[in-house]
């Protein structure tokens, strides 16, 4: 089915027409600052910060902040976060890699839409903390294992979604370090930074060793989004989302063997889409996207293309995050529509 119940409000090609999504997570947001993510209220830092950026990019610099401070606030000592929370509740206790370094990338797109380094300065110490705490779960081989359980037991795993994600992270911590003239750790985290890109473009032997994820999309666009440059591995990940993901006028399914488009990936993959200069796909897929829709203009999650229905009838607050993101991507609409297309620090050592 090709045309969904309900009409899109959306207009991605200007944030005007996108604002209904900035009242959305403004509503949605605690007084703490947490933005949550599911039914229950709960949510996780990963979705939180894509939220966050949501705000950023439609000028609500006040509640992104908020939403900063309160990652600052349920920091760890050792630079983590939990994995779940409830407002600032921990309900799950296990630290994700991922989760930690993400703040940099957010902070960094704060930056890059304010040119407050005053700010910059200030979130230092955190993305610092969530780098190194990441890094030190670095292999040899450029890999970073995913997940420490509540236990403090190493899940001895490499999810190459999530270190996709935390190679982003990265470029953006080593681009803060430039304009903050960092150099000692600038220089650690580019050798860091570089041994994850190696990993990625050759993956062989390496990610997801202890269960097969290849079902799910994700591990085909991700790496795409987090900086991979290798024209070989990039086109062969193309033709594994064409061939099992992308259902023409829909959208991408989350996992190849479900009738299920989702608004995230569906999002994601448009970004990854633009970064590799195909942007005739990029921007059907942002449509593709913005059509799954409540009557008042807010992504589903997803669609059930077999039942054909909203399923399932939720609107994740990270998934209007995701939205929002693919639509500067594509229409160029703030000075952080670049973010995930193109390397964000750069080549020469030292201050931008």
């Amino acid at each position: 089915m090709k045309q969904f119940p309900n009409i899109s409000h959306i207009d991605p090609s200007s944030l005007g027409g996108l604002n209904h999504l900035g009242k959305f997570l403004n509503n949605a947001q605690f007084l703490s600052g947490a933005i949550p993510s599911n039914q229950d209220g709960s949510h996780d830092p990963w979705d939180h910060l894509e939220a966050v950026m949501g705000l950023t990019t439609l000028g609500y610099y006040d509640q992104a902040l908020k939403g900063l401070h309160w990652m600052v606030a349920n920091q760890n000592k050792d630079g983590s976060w939990y994995n779940l929370y409830q407002d600032e509740e921990p309900l799950e206790l296990n630290k994700q890699t991922n989760y930690a370094s993400y703040i940099a990338v957010t902070v960094w797109h704060f930056y890059l839409l304010t040119n407050d380094i005053d700010f910059l300065k200030n979130f230092w110490e955190p993305v610092k903390k969530g780098i190194l705490f990441s890094l030190s779960f670095q292999h040899n081989n450029g890999a970073i294992i995913w997940n420490i359980d509540e236990y403090e037991k190493i899940d001895e795993d490499y999810l190459l979604t999530g270190c996709s994600s935390i190679a982003k992270s990265l470029e953006c911590a080593i681009a803060i370090c430039q304009v903050l003239e960092l150099q000692s750790f600038e220089l650690e985290w580019r050798e860091a930074h570089s041994k994850l890109i190696m990993a990625l473009e050759n993956p062989a032997e390496i990610f997801d060793l202890k269960k097969d994820r290849s079902r799910f999309s994700m591990d085909w666009y991700y790496p795409i989004l987090g900086g991979i440059n290798s024209e070989q591995r990039i086109n062969y990940l193309v033709e594994k989302i064409n061939d099992s993901f992308w259902v023409k006028g829909l959208g991408i399914k989350c996992v190849a063997d479900e009738p299920w488009i989702t608004v995230a990936e569906t999002s994601e993959c448009s970004i990854a889409f633009k970064r590799i200069g195909e942007d005739k796909i990029a921007l059907e897929l942002l449509l593709n996207a913005i059509a799954i829709v409540d009557k008042k203009g807010i992504p589903y999650m997803g669609w059930q293309f077999h039942e054909n229905i909203y399923w399932p009838e939720e609107t994740p607050s990270w998934t209007s995050g995701a939205c929002i993101l693919a639509a500067d991507a594509n229409y160029q609409l703030t000075a952080g529509a670049d973010l995930f297309i193109k390397q964000q620090f750069k080549p020469e050592l030292g201050k931008r």
